[in-house]
């Protein structure tokens, strides 16, 4: 018997030095280090100067810790935004920034303060030294510049491509200089003001906080109903009475000042009387009885809202002690009427005892805030402690008392629980608002407290850095007002030369309010996803007045000069040497010892007084447009910019700061459009705590499957909505990239010393031109993708099209072909020629995505490219032959294709064939499209022969006939296994005659 040749040498294998394995994070650090070597950004900015500009503007992180899973999203989103547009030709800067003032980092100098027992400056007011103020200023600028720094060289590890050398930094002298000159234009427009309003002010930090500042957590609180004497009323049933109201702070009581009913509410007032209380023949229930909280209550009449009476009832009742089961609250309805009817009537505090504060009368004030929802229909007015509280006593000429200090406890010369008693602690105090603290208690004595019980459970506000409880606090704060018309005409700001000459002065058209100037701004912006500009706009439709003053030290100073009276000096040359020595020196510029340089000739020191207080950190950041894009440190930006992107927390933080800002002194918004993702959570859609132990760290993700893997996870994920990720999910991920990356390794070796061009279409088989169609398809789907910043659509377009268009049809059908047909076969040409543009547009589409693989790919195909400082990051968007094809043929074709693999499996998983090339299958005529023969039906289905029956099914049975020896394809024309087909006999001759 005569041995059988090995065919394998004359078999067209794929070559390529790609390897299977990444290696990521091993890998990608060394790409990394050559972009920088190289000066890619550089590179990219050159070969786009002068192109169609896209300017995004990067919102500051905050400078103070490891990047974080939901830090590596946002930036991989960014990064994705900049280079899909610059892949599209057009010149699309990415400049990124840090936030560098406030609290955070103020915060954590402190805590270093504290552990090296050193006692913090006095950080505002009479008792400040700038000596100490300025040493510490510098440590919080030690302590931002480090961070700084971590964060740029682990973004830098994630492949974010950016302009790393000149970032932007609030701390700058620069920046702080132009968010001075913003302030001044506020300033010398008239649309700062000095006010006394109801802020959320932290007791733990001493500092007003922004509603950016805080978060919500459920706690348990302390509800109580508390009855409040009528002495005077136009309705007569009523004197004598006692009007209920219902509060869950028991704190704000000490500064209660007036009493607010709803005009339209009905009320009732109802006498209380007791059923089941007789103590005859039980001495010790009689004894018990006297004790009875019910007998105080005996008679006495009590005015609620009528739909609150039976909720009401219930809370009264369940106060009663555990040891009178026997006493029942019975209720007699004495009077009944609308809020109206209660205008003039006038109640007395609870502790009227103590004279001075609390004799004073508490009249009865219409509320339209007031509602049934629950409580008593009755609402205790504490101006200090309330902004509707604030707003209605200040219509009808009550103030604010200031009764609380900095550090949350009542002030020493307070009549009731200030001073040196030992009661006297922060207000916020649990155990001093129990029903058994001094509140309460001293309530009970005065026979005021008809319930109290610790367990409400409720929503509240907390400091997000201390993490402590936030009251709202009525101090002295500077505000931009939102609903009075904007100062009007030409103003200077005296902004230098150096800082940038582009920072114009705003000239208003008009006397809109700043209100009404961002609401229309809003509906001129696009937002995706639109459900943004809701949100967005139900923020801005609904807050207070800009709060711009922080009681600190680490930010921006308040640079105004105010009199005695209360109103600030208004001189442009003033400003103009202010902002000057900002430039010079910085924040520390702000200080007593450049007084009179600053006032000059024309205003006497002594008659203005330095603001000590800081600017609210978002009014840093939201200025950054006016430096950034306006400034010439970066003269590729230009203002306004095409889109700001950040999460949806930023709805309330920086998206609205900045449209605030930019209203204000330029009547329109700083962006075009706004782009928002969700929050990242845990596999099990919990949100990510350490203390729970699911966070997940992107620098130990990078070090385990590379950055490459983290992009995509963040790119396939629907960013616009709260997403999860997990240790399950990114073997998911990595699975993806795995076929992407055999992709890439397929198409490497198949290429493989190509060289040739597209020539005639018409020449070019059926299979090529529908595929070069579906290309033709996913070219306009993924361009439309980056318009609508659809990136998740993005990425699943790319990974199916590379799986299910090309892996598992296009590629497996014509390895046969790359295989086996001879080298200038023109079949195999033309597939090569269709790989070859290919690998040109994927590498390109992959490129934003896969920043690391895509170089990899492309350095390994191109090497000269690299060694002349080349890049896939340089090219763009690929130029894809718009090809026609019958789709839906295909569409059928591929479906029957689907049904015959499904009938051959049960075969292959039995053993009895090996392969579907041993398959002799028979199709539903009716399935099979116009225009196939038979033999081109078993090269697309990859099998032995097709014929085509009249039954509905596809059957399939094993061939009797002989394998080729070098294509394995089993065909009745080879005579035994091993010879070879009539294909492969010609190539092979082909072969051994130039061998020989």
């Amino acid at each position: 018997m005569t041995e059988k040749r090995d065919y394998r040498d004359t078999v067209f294998l794929p070559k390529t030095d790609f390897p299977m394995k990444a290696g990521l994070p091993q890998k990608e650090p060394g790409i990394a280090a050559r972009w920088q070597e190289i000066g890619l950004y550089e590179k990219l900015r050159e070969s786009r100067a002068g192109r169609e500009k896209f300017i995004f503007h990067d919102g500051p992180p905050y400078a103070n810790g490891d990047m974080h899973i939901g830090h590596a999203l946002n930036h991989t989103l960014k990064d994705m935004v900049c280079r899909t547009q610059n892949l599209l030709g057009k010149d699309a800067p990415y400049v990124p920034g840090w936030d560098c003032h406030g609290l955070p980092i103020e915060w954590k100098v402190e805590e270093q303060y504290r552990k090296q027992k050193k006692a913090k400056p006095v950080l505002s007011g009479s008792g400040r030294n700038e000596g100490d103020v300025k040493a510490f200023r510098d440590e919080c600028r030690a302590y931002a510049q480090h961070w700084v720094d971590v964060q740029r060289e682990q973004l830098k590890r994630l492949g974010i491509m950016a302009d790393w050398d000149n970032p932007y930094l609030t701390m700058q002298k620069e920046s702080e200089a132009v968010i001075v000159a913003e302030l001044m234009k506020l300033a010398e427009a008239g649309n700062l003001y000095r006010g006394s309003k109801p802020v959320m002010w932290s007791p733990v930090e001493e500092t007003a906080l922004a509603e950016a500042e805080v978060e919500y957590e459920d706690i348990t609180s302390t509800q109580i109903d508390v009855a409040f004497e009528i002495v005077e009323s136009p309705i007569d049933e009523l004197v004598g009475a006692h009007a209920v109201i219902w509060t869950t702070t028991p704190w704000t009581i000490p500064v209660n000042q007036a009493l607010a009913y709803g005009p339209e509410v009905e009320y009732v007032a109802v006498k209380v009387w007791s059923v089941g209380t007789s103590s005859v023949g039980n001495e010790n229930l009689a004894a018990k009885q006297d004790r009875n909280p019910l007998n105080q209550w005996m008679a006495k009449t009590f005015l609620v809202a009528e739909q609150l009476l039976d909720a009401f009832r219930r809370r009264v009742q369940k106060s009663v002690e555990d040891g009178f089961p026997h006493s029942t609250l019975g209720l007699k309805e004495q009077w009944r009427g609308k809020g109206s009817d209660l205008a003039g009537t006038v109640a007395r505090h609870p502790m009227h005892h103590l004279g001075g504060f609390y004799a004073k009368p508490r009249p009865f004030l219409p509320g339209d805030f007031v509602t049934t929802d629950s409580g008593t229909g009755l609402v205790h007015m504490a101006p200090d402690h309330g902004e509707d509280d604030f707003e209605l006593c200040k219509e009808h000429g009550i103030e604010p008392q200031f009764a609380v200090m900095n550090d949350g406890r009542y002030r020493d010369d307070w009549l009731w629980l200030g001073g040196s008693d030992e009661r006297r602690r922060s207000v916020i105090n649990k155990p001093f608002n129990s029903p058994e603290g001094p509140i309460c208690s001293d309530l009970r004595e005065a026979g005021a407290l008809l319930s109290a019980s610790d367990d409400y459970q409720h929503s509240y506000p907390h400091s997000w850095r201390s993490k402590a409880k936030v009251i709202f606090r009525c101090t002295p704060q500077w505000f931009v007002p939102m609903d009075k018309p904007l100062g009007t005409g030409d103003f200077d700001t005296g902004v230098p030369d150096a800082i940038g000459g582009a920072i114009a002065p705003f000239v208003s058209q008009d006397h809109s309010t700043l209100r009404q100037r961002a609401m229309q701004a809003i509906a001129d912006t696009r937002f995706v996803p639109e459900k943004g500009r809701n949100r967005l706009g139900s923020m801005v439709e609904g807050r207070p007045d800009w709060v711009l003053s922080r009681q600190r030290a680490w930010g921006v100073p308040i640079t105004l000069f105010v009199r005695p009276d209360g109103s600030y000096l208004q001189d442009p040359a003033v400003n103009a040497r202010v902002v000057a020595a900002v430039h010079e020196e910085g924040m520390d510029a702000w200080n007593e010892g450049n007084k009179a340089a600053f006032l000059g000739p024309d205003h006497d020191a002594g008659d203005f007084e330095m603001v000590t207080d800081i600017l609210d950190v978002w009014f840093d950041s939201g200025t950054t447009h006016a430096w950034v894009l306006e400034g010439d440190r970066w003269p590729e930006l230009q203002w306004p910019a095409d889109l700001y992107l950040e999460g949806s927390d930023q709805h309330r933080g920086w998206f609205q700061s900045s449209l605030l800002e930019s209203c204000a002194t330029r009547g329109c918004a700083p962006f075009d459009q706004i782009l928002t993702h969700g929050f990242t959570m845990a596999s099990d859609g919990r949100k990510m705590s350490k203390s729970l132990g699911n966070t997940v760290d992107p620098i130990k993700v990078m070090e385990t499957y590379g950055a490459d893997i983290i992009r995509l996870w963040a790119l396939s994920v629907d960013f616009t909505e709260d997403h999860r990720i997990g240790d399950e999910i990114l073997k998911g991920v990595a699975d993806q990239y795995r076929k992407l990356r055999n992709t890439f390794r397929y198409l490497l070796g198949a290429l493989d010393g190509f060289v040739g061009d597209f020539g005639d279409t018409a020449e070019i088989p059926e299979l090529e031109v529908y595929i070069l169609s579906l290309l033709s398809d996913l070219d306009g789907k993924l361009r439309q993708a980056v318009v609508d910043y659809d990136f998740n659509t993005y990425t699943r377009l790319l990974s199916e099209f590379v799986n299910e268009d090309l892996s598992a049809f296009y590629f497996d059908i014509r390895k046969d072909s790359l295989y086996c047909d001879g080298p200038d076969d023109s079949r195999r040409n033309a597939y090569r020629t269709v790989l070859d543009l290919l690998f040109h547009a994927l590498v390109r589409y992959a490129a934003p995505v896969l920043v690391f693989t895509a170089e990899e790919v492309w350095q390994t195909r191109y090497p000269e490219d690299g060694e002349q400082g080349g890049s896939v990051h340089l090219l763009e968007w690929p130029s894809v032959p718009k090809v026609g094809a019958d789709t839906a043929k295909w569409d059928k074709l591929r479906a029957l294709r689907e049904d015959v693999n499904e009938a051959i499996e049960p075969l292959r998983r039995d053993k009895v064939i090996r392969s579907s090339l041993e398959a002799e299958v028979t199709v539903p005529a009716s399935a099979v499209p116009d225009g196939f023969s038979d033999e081109q039906l078993a090269e697309l289905f990859i099998t032995a022969s097709v014929t085509r029956g009249q039954g509905d099914g596809v059957t399939v049975t094993k061939t009797n006939d002989h394998k080729c020896g070098r294509c394995w394809r089993l065909l009745p024309e080879v005579a035994e296994d091993g010879d070879l087909c009539g294909r492969c006999e010609s190539v092979v001759g082909a072969m051994d005659e130039v061998a020989a």
